[in-house]
């Protein structure tokens, strides 16, 4: 029997949301059935709804859904009904990179998480009248009252924290964060120059510092983000509309360079200047979305007299499963405060919470049920 719900739908590419009476399926015997209670709004939702992502319409978006529990599958064991979750995306949970514990890199990803409905049968989990709506959108859809997720991507977190903003820790934060600790491996002291500090840059410094780096230096042009990086442990801020020469200015910084850099721009002016910041035996890790057409701006021989690697990252590196207890354990301990990143607005205000985002006056809106 479907539960009635309501969820945000775009109907036609670069559509505002609508807010509309919908059906949510039973979960099947490996799914779960959460009560949404927060979303986060991602820059990839709003890049499906724009027509930068291919995606099909019409689409319940949604992928950084906390809630509780509601009804569980035959099949599901780890997830229990009245459990608080965190929902992530999806992974077939046996190709060659699941099995080694990096399903962002899963073999199936896209078909599972970005294709519209399930991706075992091509079957929806949301309708609307009668009407199959593209759904299943990172195994969750979220931007809805009610989502079905598979357990694999379910994560439970503890009930003493904060529910209605634990959502971004299952991409934008886990992204961010990810990318510092589990992808560059970044250890205590050392030193990190991060381009872009939005919600996913802010959360590399964050992780930065939860594992005890050194020098961490941030590029960001919008002042009051680079006071707030200042505020969560930024060494160094760099605003790029004042400063004639990025590169040059970090390494005046530095002495010489950073061990690591991460881009979130996604601006090859802006990576060929993280790729010469590296000291020998540094990585460039990479994170923005590229115009279609860009390359690598780097030199191969200045990369090869330093032994430099270059990588784009997926999710963080992150098994959710793992990663996102660990956010939320820092979290608890008062060394994870990304909820200073957050700004709360109701279900009915998404078009207003997803403008301030583009606009840079809020870094991550979460929407609250």
């Amino acid at each position: 029997m479907s539960t009635a719900a309501r969820a945000a739908v775009i109907r036609k590419t670069g559509a505002p949301w609508v807010i509309e009476d919908v059906e949510v399926a039973t979960p099947r015997e490996d799914e779960v059935l959460v009560r949404m209670v927060g979303t986060g709004i991602c820059h990839t939702d709003m890049g499906c709804k724009d027509g930068h992502f291919p995606v099909p319409m019409p689409i319940v978006l949604g992928h950084e859904g906390s809630g509780v529990v509601e009804a569980i599958g035959a099949k599901v064991s780890k997830v229990k009904v009245g459990d608080h979750v965190v929902m992530s995306f999806d992974s077939c949970g046996h190709c060659h990179s699941c099995d080694a514990h990096l399903p962002s890199y899963c073999y199936e990803f896209y078909p599972r998480n970005l294709s519209g409905m399930r991706s075992v049968d091509g079957s929806a989990t949301i309708t609307s009248k009668g009407e199959a709506l593209n759904a299943v959108f990172f195994c969750q859809s979220s931007f809805a009252t009610y989502a079905v997720a598979r357990e694999i991507n379910t994560i439970v977190v503890d009930k003493s924290l904060p529910l209605e903003i634990l959502g971004p820790l299952g991409c934008g934060i886990q992204t961010g964060a990810g990318a510092a600790v589990n992808a560059l491996g970044i250890k205590k002291g050392d030193s990190l120059a991060i381009f872009g500090g939005g919600a996913v840059g802010l959360s590399a410094l964050l992780g930065a510092r939860a594992v005890g780096a050194g020098t961490v230096i941030v590029v960001e042009p919008n002042v009051g983000r680079g006071k707030l990086a200042l505020e969560l442990g930024a060494t160094h801020v760099i605003n790029p509309k004042e400063t004639a020469d990025v590169l040059a200015k970090i390494k005046e910084l530095t002495g010489a360079g950073v061990h690591f850099g991460l881009d979130t721009t996604g601006i090859p002016a802006v990576i060929a200047a993280g790729v010469e910041a590296l000291l020998p035996n540094g990585m460039m890790g990479l994170l923005g979305v590229p115009p279609p057409e860009a390359t690598v701006p780097a030199n191969m021989m200045s990369m090869l007299v330093r032994g430099i690697g270059v990588k784009y990252i997926v999710e963080g590196d992150a098994d959710p499963q793992e990663f996102i207890p660990r956010m939320a354990g820092w979290y608890k301990e008062g060394k994870f405060p990304f909820d200073r990143l957050i700004k709360k607005f109701p279900f009915d205000q998404i078009n207003e919470a997803a403008q301030s985002s583009l606009s840079g006056d809020v870094i991550k809106p979460v929407l609250v049920f």
